[in-house]
């Protein structure tokens, strides 16, 4: 067997495997033979049916089989062993005189076209400058955060003067018939409001002012506005069970309690970050700016690898593409694209393959390995993002390992993690070989900016992670492929 690639220029090629009989011939009487002994044919018995018969059945069947195989690994192998840089994967070269004939050849040429991709050099420089945008927090972004934690970590302390719309009112619940304690009638020993979810005004001026030992009655359903989930919880029953009454109670209030935010002190500051992260509310403030100001850096980074994106696309445009090839190879994998469609969106799709291919080199050349320790510093990071959105910054250690852990437990999570951290290798080798220009913008200024990048750039599918790849992992397809043409 005989393999060669013959380029016909620096981006197209055709792989030519050559297949003498010796190749395949044992193969083939192996397959034919094990037919043989499985066979159930009329007229004989299992195991005894002659040769040329099965050779007649089977015999163009095995071998179209055993050289699918054969022709299917020696591409893949060739692929690999000669480390060739192909876009998409192999393709049977259809022209006429590149058929093969099963009938009367016993010497096999098969041609399969590949493209190539192209050797540059890369386009950047310490002479490419780019902006490299952060966000410099607005104070009163600052103070509404900080408000906020005040409220969350705030407390409910008993109090003995007169209730507001806001406090929480506790007591015992006692339905009543003509102002009197009814017999048999509900009693709610462990009754809870709060006057501002009262719809009924009146009902409502009854409980604001009232304070521990007074006793209001009122009916639930009319304070309510006969909202049956509001009045069942208040009784502490089901829509179901207060549809049919419509009795008064009695509200003896045993407690009032009102929430009181937190005040801005050491304890405020060890809940939100960490026991001793700060020690002032000067020292506060500068860290909860500082991680509010990290939210941003997701978007930064991808607002700045898509105009870095722009400029090297645009500074590659004349590098040669085996685009007919690539146009085929679309046509073929693509089961819903027409030749139209494909015309269409090619010069997209060339983009995207520019920008891949950049960024493989990039890896290659300065050999960037991601290994799984970066997998799991990332999926920690994600973690404390998704939790700092809530404004939760100081986890507890195992329930970010916790959550940590599920991230690595998926494997599509795994592969995205990957994607990412690649790309952040590759955000970090490009700040450190151009020239960045910082420049620090409010959060309105920049949440502008990506709102008009996002209007200029729409969001589409990659295409160019199925036209580079390596040639083993789409050997299946190939096999299927080949398999069809042989046939034919």
């Amino acid at each position: 067997m005989k393999s060669t690639l013959n380029k016909t220029d620096e981006v197209n090629g055709t792989i030519l495997i050559e297949l003498e009989k010796a190749d395949y011939q044992e193969k083939v009487d192996k397959s034919l033979n094990q037919f043989r002994q499985k066979a159930e044919i009329p007229g004989f018995r299992q195991g005894k049916v002659p040769k040329s018969v099965i050779q007649k059945l089977y015999g163009k069947s095995v071998l179209i089989d055993e050289i699918n195989k054969i022709v299917t690994e020696e591409v893949s192998n060739f692929v690999r062993e000669n480390k060739l840089k192909i876009l998409g994967e192999p393709l049977t070269d259809i022209s006429e005189d590149k058929q093969v004939d099963l009938d009367k050849d016993e010497t096999f040429k098969f041609y399969f076209n590949v493209g190539l991709t192209p050797e540059f050099d890369l386009p950047i420089g310490k002479d490419t400058e780019h902006i490299y945008y952060s966000v410099d927090l607005e104070e009163d972004l600052l103070d509404k955060q900080i408000d906020s934690y005040k409220q969350n970590y705030g407390t409910y302390l008993k109090i003995e003067e007169e209730a507001i719309e806001t406090d929480l009112i506790k007591g015992t619940l006692t339905e009543v018939e003509n102002g009197e304690v009814k017999e048999d009638g509900k009693v709610i020993e462990n009754a809870i409001l709060m006057p501002s979810y009262l719809k009924d005004e009146t009902v409502k001026s009854d409980f604001v002012g009232s304070k521990v030992g007074d006793s209001i009655i009122f009916n639930p359903k009319k304070a309510y506005d006969n909202n049956e989930a509001e009045v069942a919880s208040l009784l502490q029953t089901t829509k179901e069970e207060i549809k049919d009454i419509n009795p008064d109670f009695k509200f003896d209030i045993k407690e009032v309690t009102r929430y009181k935010e937190a005040d801005l002190n050491q304890e405020l500051f060890d809940r939100v970050l960490g026991e001793g992260a700060a020690a002032t509310e000067e020292d506060f403030r500068e860290k909860i700016k500082e991680e509010l100001e990290k939210q941003f850096k997701p978007n930064a980074d991808h607002l700045f690898i898509h105009e870095m994106r722009d400029i090297i696309v645009g500074q590659i445009k004349d590098v040669k593409f085996p685009d007919e090839f690539l146009k085929r190879w679309l046509l073929e994998s693509s089961e819903n694209r027409t030749e139209e469609q494909i015309e269409e969106d090619y010069p997209k799709i060339l983009e995207d393959l520019k920008f891949h291919i950049v960024k493989q080199k990039i890896i290659e050349d300065n050999e960037i390995k991601i290994e799984f320790k970066d997998i799991e510093a990332l999926a920690a990071e994600v973690a404390r993002a998704q939790f700092a959105q809530y404004g939760m910054t100081n986890l507890p250690a195992d329930v970010l390992q916790n959550y940590t852990k599920s991230l690595l437990e998926k494997e599509e999570s795994i592969q995205n993690l990957y994607e990412k951290a690649t790309e952040d290798k590759v955000i970090d080798w490009l700040k450190e070989n151009i020239t960045v220009i910082d420049k620090k913008v409010s959060s309105k200024e920049f949440n502008e900016i990506m709102t008009a990048h996002s209007h200029s750039h729409s969001e589409h599918d990659e295409d160019n992670h199925d036209l580079e790849h390596d040639h083993e992992e789409s050997s299946k397809q190939s096999e299927e492929r080949t398999s069809e043409e042989t046939n034919q």
